[in-house]
């Protein structure tokens, strides 16, 4: 596995340590091997979450390497383009709970790699931007999409049209992170809430994961005819099996993923 992405295993927990100093840039070597290491969790069942973060205590990421478009390739603007889009849509598709503890400045890439993921926790020192529109270029692997879904199209223009860098507390009241805590505890909050999901069926939370994310491309009635669809498919698990029979038993139950 390529080194600027190692992971560990803690529990039913995968976490990603973003590893390429000094800024945690990504490559295209790395950005094909996220793609692969988070289709190779979504074939683990006894992984239900999955925490990224930057390593060292300055950035969580930066993007892209600039000096990679330096000489005005075409086909290298394709092919990082296209690395980063078919990376960040894998992450979001993860099955399971995915959180970026955003430790640091998330730029660019770096914040799309935060807005693929279902939670964003931001420690209090953290900045994010989109300034990519500053140097001739713009956010290409999902920015300009995420972004505004996730912050309304007002904020996302000041973000991606001004230019504008917002600070961790600016980006909990307009939405854009679900928590702010002390520098060096996002990870920690991370696994905090990993360990509350964990005791949701991870059948059950696939399932939701897919309703809600649904809601971004289709409409309402669509989505509620969908959700009576995955209540019903419930049924065929063994999740769903065990976690009735362990509510009616008051025991905690056993989840297999299954």
């Amino acid at each position: 596995m390529n080194k600027s992405i190692p992971f560990t295993i803690e529990g039913h927990t995968a976490v990603i340590t973003m590893s390429n100093p000094p800024a945690n840039t990504w490559t295209r070597s790395s950005l094909d091997a996220l793609a692969q290491l988070i289709q190779a969790f979504n074939a683990d069942n006894n992984i239900y979450s999955l925490v990224i973060t930057g390593g060292g205590d300055k950035f969580f990421s930066a993007g892209a390497d600039l000096k990679l478009f330096a000489d005005g390739n075409k086909q290298t603007a394709a092919d990082m383009s296209t690395a980063f889009g078919r990376a960040f849509e894998v992450l979001s598709q993860f099955r399971g709970l995915s959180i970026a503890a955003i430790n640091g400045y998330a730029m660019g890439g770096g914040l799309e790699v935060a807005l693929a993921c279902d939670l964003r926790i931001a420690e209090d020192q953290s900045q994010m931007a989109m300034p990519e529109a500053a140097v001739g270029l713009l956010p290409c692997a999902g920015g300009t999409q995420n972004l505004a879904w996730l912050v309304g199209e007002g904020w996302a223009k000041r973000m991606i049209l001004c230019g504008e860098r917002v600070s961790a507390q600016q980006a909990l009241a307009i939405g854009l992170v679900e928590a702010v805590v002390d520098q060096g505890q996002s990870l920690e909050k991370a696994m905090e809430w990993a360990k509350k999901a964990e005791k949701q069926s991870p059948t059950s939370i696939a399932a939701c994961k897919r309703l809600i994310q649904n809601a971004r491309k289709e409409p309402m009635f669509a989505g509620m005819g969908y959700e009576r669809d995955e209540f019903i498919n419930l049924f065929d698990s063994n999740d769903q099996k065990e976690g009735v029979q362990a509510f009616l038993e008051k025991r905690k139950p056993t989840w297999t993923n299954s």
